[in-house]
């Protein structure tokens, strides 16, 4: 049995977008299995990745890892 919902415009034009040939049944139902699956592989923190912003913390992190790793021997291991 088919149920009616109501959503915004910009929803329905996003779906739109990338619904291609499958009907929009098809395509909410692929939206929630891949969120699904992002939630068992870890999937959602690499979309994550790039959006914090560079400081000079950051910067000042990078560095001292980087040194770090140069430092790194196979004796730690």
């Amino acid at each position: 049995m088919a149920k009616t919902i109501m959503i915004s415009n910009e929803i329905y034009g996003e779906l739109k977008k990338i619904k291609d040939s499958m009907s929009f049944t098809e395509t909410i139902k692929n939206l929630l299995e891949n969120k699904k699956e992002a939630k068992k592989t870890g999937a959602g923190l690499r979309d994550c990745l790039g959006l914090l912003k560079r400081d000079k913390e950051w910067e000042e992190i990078e560095k001292e890892l980087k040194r770090g790793w140069k430092r790194w021997d196979k004796r730690y291991v």
